[in-house]
């Protein structure tokens, strides 16, 4: 087991999609980990008159239109993005995969059910949803978390309902139930192992997902409120500042983009260490 697992780690580090992608994720978690314990300068400390300074060596990345520091902010909004994005995608799973698993598993009614909540689901997307979610119980992270959540049950339960239904009819399933195994039994002891390398792919592209999606959400309101910093909120603070100081957007901008690819590049790594089809 453990040269096994010596030859995973190897196999998924000599990927250059993987490695690429692990270190920048892994760059961006380190700094949202600094944040809780230092920044370069306090995020809610004004300085009106070192306001739209561009970079330097006082401020790495320039300051905004309240003379705070955007490095410092970018820092503590990447706390933000990676947990709301975190959370949603728990949701997701957490609900979306017991869903997809016992629709593929019980067939028939239940199935159908399933495949019409789903359809139902995607009709609403993360921000309508935030919309509709606002209009009742006001602006939030934890409202911006709820709607992103919903919209990833739909997601994951595709995947882990079409997955199991592909191996239903399996040599080693039909085995497991003629020596009396329940389906609830085989459901995790032979269906949930062999899809659990595709759900893990599918999180890492959702997770990118929860990013655009929060900042999405706070560049329109929806998100997470002042005085917590937001990649979103701050493009849309830096809008109206473009031709003055485009640092402001140019950074934030940045971050989420630099995020989303090393996600994605970590996804497609993945994919191909996990999925023998790709060997």
């Amino acid at each position: 087991m453990n040269i096994a697992w010596q030859t995973s780690v190897g196999k998924a580090l000599s990927n250059r999609s993987f490695f690429i992608g692990l270190i920048i994720t892994g760059a961006i978690a380190l700094a949202a980990l600094v944040s809780f314990v230092w920044t370069p300068y306090p995020v809610g400390a004004f300085d009106i008159a070192g306001k739209l300074k561009p970079p330097s060596a006082t401020h790495w990345l320039g300051t905004d239109h309240f003379g705070r520091d955007i490095l410092s902010m970018i820092m503590i909004g990447s706390r933000n993005s990676i947990a709301v994005a975190f959370i949603s995608v728990a949701i997701g799973a957490g609900i979306g995969v017991p869903l997809g698993l016992w629709g593929a598993a019980s067939g028939s009614f239940v199935d159908e059910v399933l495949v019409r909540f789903n359809d139902l689901v995607f009709a609403f997307p993360a921000l309508l949803s935030a919309v509709m979610i606002t209009a009742v119980f006001g602006p939030g992270t934890i409202n911006a978390i709820v709607a992103i959540g919903i919209f990833n049950i739909p997601v994951f339960a595709r995947v882990a309902r079409a997955a199991a239904l592909s191996l239903w009819p399996r040599e080693f399933v039909i085995a497991a139930s003629a020596v009396g195994k329940s389906t609830a039994r085989i459901t995790l002891d032979h269906i949930l192992p062999n899809v659990a390398p595709l759900l893990i792919v599918q999180g890492t592209i959702q997770f990118s997902l929860g990013i655009l999606a929060e900042a999405g959400l706070s560049y329109v309101g929806l998100g997470s409120q002042p005085p917590m910093p937001s990649w979103g909120r701050m493009l849309f603070e830096a809008q109206t500042m473009i031709s003055i100081a485009p640092h402001m957007a140019l950074f934030p901008g940045l971050a989420i983009v630099i995020t989303v690819l090393g996600l994605n590049l970590l996804g497609d790594g993945l994919r191909d260490v996990l999925d023998p089809k790709f060997e």
